[in-house]
């Protein structure tokens, strides 16, 4: 086993059973591990790298692949994984402790369905499971940088602030609802906190609430009281 897994697995064993993610690093020719601070809401379940911890990483060497450990699942990716894995085009490696086991999976144009992702803050939520919808129709929407965890995003949602620089305009009162347009949503916060697309002939909404699967629903009366904002992509 590379000198490097051997770190790692004593990073995942001492912090049982939280998980743990970590860097590998080429350092004057060598793998190296760099690990990480694990700065998830709730590390039990998912993983966010320190941006710190990243950033000296980089300084250190060329980052090649991306650790993190499942204290009691399977060593396989899953589908946050594998979309992140995508993001990063990196390779990555999953150490599953409670089985003593390794697994390791590089890019390979994976795509996640639109319908049953798992929610996972900033890899598989209701913007980018927005913005793969307009991918999907040959539209490629701006990405905007986001807080580190959805704690700091209930506190100060952006929608509301970046919609027309991401190319949309609101409808007014008199605009029908048309297929493909977006909505804004207030979903237990005071701001518009969470984005979902319309869709056509049977009034339904795409959208991933956290807590759930992405999913198809009607537009009916709960969706339609917490809607705040109509949007239509224009640019």
């Amino acid at each position: 086993m590379s000198n490097w897994k051997t770190e790692a697995e004593k990073h995942a064993k001492d912090n049982f059973p939280s998980e743990v993610c970590g860097l590998v690093v080429i350092i004057k020719g060598r793998e190296r591990y760099i690990s990480c601070k694990n700065i998830a809401v709730n590390p039990y379940d998912h993983f966010i790298i320190n941006p710190l911890d990243y950033a000296k990483a980089e300084d250190l060497g060329e980052i090649v692949g991306v650790f993190h450990s499942h204290p009691y699942q399977t060593p396989y990716p899953s589908s946050a994984d594998l979309t992140a894995c995508e993001n990063s085009k990196k390779i990555w490696y999953i150490y599953a402790v409670a089985l003593n086991k390794w697994h390791e999976f590089e890019p390979t144009g994976y795509q996640a369905p639109l319908i049953g992702r798992s929610y996972a803050f900033g890899v598989h939520d209701c913007w980018t499971l927005v913005k793969d919808y307009y991918k999907s129709v040959g539209i490629n929407l701006r990405d905007w940088e986001r807080p580190n965890n959805p704690d700091s995003f209930r506190i100060n949602p952006y929608f509301d602030k970046c919609f027309k620089d991401t190319g949309f305009r609101e409808l007014d009162h008199t605009e029908e609802l048309e297929h493909g347009d977006s909505l804004l949503f207030s979903i237990n916060s005071q701001g518009l906190n969470h984005v979902g697309v319309f869709l056509l002939p049977q009034q339904m909404v795409l959208h991933h609430i956290e807590g759930r699967l992405s999913s198809k629903d009607f537009y009916g009366e709960w969706l339609v009281k917490c809607t705040g904002k109509r949007l239509r992509y224009v640019k």
